[in-house]
C-alpha cells in the first residue's frame, strides 16, 4: 500500500451547550487507514461525538496508525509523548491508539505508555462507542486487537459526510493472504475478507448521490476479492464475483466519472482485469503494480512468486491493451541478502518500464515477519545509496514524462482549490486563485481560475478540458479550453 501520512483536520461544532463531545483524530500511513478514520467519525457521530482539530478541544483523541514502516511507529510515540500533558491535566480525556501499531502491539502498548487508554484494532472500529461506554461505566486502559472470524466480520458500511469530497475513497476487502516475508499486514490486517457486492455498490451509489464524482475501491490486494468467499459453498459463494466483475458492476452507478482502485498484487492480475482497461467507461488509465524488486532471487526471498518475466509480461499486456495506461509501482531497497548485481537489476527494470512515478523504500524489519530472520545484513548506507540512485534514476524518467506533456489538452476532474492558494503562476501571467484537478492518469493539474470562481468553487465536481502550459517537477499548470 502507498505510504503517506495524513491528519484529520475538520471542526466540529456543538449545536447546544454540553450536548457534543469533541473527538480529535491523527491518522498515519495509507488510503486504508484514512478510510478507518471515516469510519472512526461515522460510528461516533450517532453517539454526540464531533471531531475538531483542537486536541485541547477533544473528549477523545485517538492517533490510528501505521506499523508498515518503522518511521511510522516513531512518530506515533512521538505524538504521544507530546499529548501526555493535555491527559496529565484532563482526568477525563480518553486517550487511545488505533490502527495498525495497535494490533501488531496489543495490550502490550498499553505497558509501553501507561497514560494510555485505549488500544484498538481495525476489526473493532465499529465497537467504538461500546468501548468509551465501558469506560465511562469504570472500566479503564482498555486493548481490543483479536481479529474476528472470517464469518463473524462485518464491515461498517459507509456513508456520506455533511460535506462529501469529489473523490472518496470505499474499502472493498480487509486483509491479506499473500503474506509476503517482508510484510506485517497479515498479521495488522488479518485475513482476507470481502465485502458483499451489493454493499459496496449500494455505498458508490450513496456517495455519487451525495456528490462523489470518482471513487477508489480500497484493500490491501484487491485483485484477489471475492477469493475467500469463492472456495466456501453454498449459495454465499455463488453471489461474490471476481474484482473484475465488482469493477463492471460499479462503472455501471448513473453520476460516477471515475473509477480506481488500489493496491494490487501481480499474480492477482489476470487477463480479465487487465482486459478492462479502455473498455470500462469510467475506470482510469492507471495501474499501481508494486513491483518490490528487479531481481528472480530477490523475489523468491520476498515470497513474492512471481518472476521479472512474469511481470514484465504484465506490462507488456496492459500497455498492448491500453497504450494511454499510467504505471506506478513499490520497490524496496536493501531487502536482506541484496547485493551490489541484484539492487542493479533492479535500476534496470525501472529504466526499462519507464514508471510514471514510483514509491520508493529502504528495507525496514517488521517484527514476526518472515524476512525478520534473515536478519537486517545491508548496512544502512548502502540503503541509503541505493534509495538515491533510484529517485535519480525515476526522477529523470519521470521529467522526460511530464515535459512531454507541455501543450498537450487533457481532462480533469477538478476536486477543488490547489494546495497552494496563490494568485497567478510563473509563465502565466495569470491573476487568478488556482483550482486543482487530476488527469484520468493521476497527474495533478492547476489550473487559475478568476477570483469568483475560486471562492463560489464554481468549478469543483466538474470535468473539464485543460491545455498544459507550464511544467514543474511534478505539477502541471493549464488553461481551461
Amino acid at each position: 500500500m502507498v505510504a503517506v501520512e495524513l491528519k484529520q483536520s475538520e471542526n466540529g461544532v456543538s449545536t447546544a451547550p454540553g450536548a457534543t463531545r469533541f473527538v480529535h483524530v491523527q491518522t498515519f500511513g495509507c488510503q486504508m487507514n484514512v478510510n478507518d478514520t471515516d469510519r472512526i467519525m461515522q460510528v461516533l457521530a450517532p453517539h454526540g461525538w464531533a471531531p475538531t482539530d483542537d486536541p485541547a478541544q477533544a473528549q477523545l483523541i485517538l492517533l490510528n496508525t501505521c506499523s508498515v514502516r518503522d518511521k511510522a511507529e516513531q512518530k506515533m510515540l512521538s505524538q504521544l509523548g507530546r499529548l501526555r500533558p493535555l491527559k496529565e491535566h484532563n482526568d477525563e480525556l480518553v486517550l487511545g491508539v488505533a490502527g495498525c501499531v495497535a494490533q501488531q502491539e496489543g495490550a502490550a502498548l498499553l505497558d509501553k505508555v501507561p497514560y494510555l487508554d485505549l488500544v484498538m484494532g481495525p476489526d473493532h472500529i465499529g465497537e467504538l462507542p461500546t468501548l468509551l461506554e465501558r469506560m465511562q461505566r469504570g472500566e479503564r486502559r482498555i486493548a481490543e486487537t483479536e481479529f474476528y472470524k472470517r464469518k463473524d466480520f462485518r464491515f461498517v458500511e459507509a456513508e456520506p459526510r455533511d460535506e462529501t469530497r469529489v473523490s472518496e475513497f470505499v474499502t472493498i476487502m480487509k486483509g491479506c493472504d499473500r503474506v509476503c516475508s517482508y510484510c506485517i499486514v497479515p498479521f495488522t490486517r488479518g485475513r482476507e475478507v470481502s465485502k458483499p457486492r451489493e454493499m459496496v455498490v449500494r455505498e458508490v451509489e450513496r456517495l455519487v448521490a451525495a456528490g462523489a464524482r470518482e471513487v477508489t475501491l480500497l484493500g490491501q490486494n484487491v485483485n484477489s476479492y471475492g477469493k475467500d468467499l469463492q472456495e466456501g459453498a453454498g449459495p454465499l459463494a455463488s453471489r461474490v464475483p471476481t474484482f473484475s466483475e465488482l469493477l463492471t458492476a460499479v462503472d455501471a452507478v448513473p453520476g460516477l466519472e471515475r473509477l480506481r482502485f488500489t493496491t494490487s498484487h501481480p499474480m492477482d492480475a489476470i487477463d480479465d482485469l487487465i482486459d478492462l482497461f479502455g473498455r470500462l467507461r469510467t475506470l482510469c488509465e492507471f495501474f499501481h503494480l508494486p513491483v518490490q524488486a528487479g531481481n528472480d532471487r530477490i523475489l523468491d526471498e520476498m515470497r513474492r512468486f512471481y518472476t521479472v518475466a512474469d511481470y514484465r509480461d504484465k506490462v507488456h499486456k496492459l500497455r498492448a491493451r491500453c497504450p494511454e495506461i499510467a504505471l506506478s509501482t513499490d520497490i524496496i531497497v536493501g531487502f536482506p541478502g541484496e547485493t551490489d548485481a541484484e539492487f542493479e537489476d533492479t535500476l534496470r527494470l525501472l529504466e526499462e518500464v519507464r514508471y510514471d512515478s514510483i514509491f520508493a523504500f529502504k528495507y525496514s524489519e517488521r517484527p514476526g515477519t518472515r524476512a525478520e530472520k534473515l536478519g537486517d545484513n545491508v548496512p544502512e548506507a548502502v540503503k541509503k545509496a541505493r534509495l538515491s540512485r533510484v529517485l535519480a534514476v525515476q526522477d529523470a524518467i519521470t521529467r522526460d514524462k511530464m515535459q512531454a506533456m507541455h501543450g498537450q489538452v487533457v481532462e480533469i476532474l477538478v476536486e477543488g482549490p490547489s494546495q497552494r492558494a496563490a494568485r497567478g503562476t510563473a509563465g502565466q501571467g495569470g491573476g487568478g486563485f488556482q483550482m486543482m484537478g487530476r488527469t484520468r492518469t493521476n497527474l495533478i493539474v492547476n489550473v487559475p481560475v478568476p477570483f469568483g470562481d475560486f471562492w463560489n468553487k464554481r468549478w469543483v465536481g466538474k470535468l473539464a478540458r485543460v491545455e498544459i502550459v507550464e511544467v514543474k517537477a511534478n505539477t502541471l499548470f493549464g488553461r481551461f479550453v
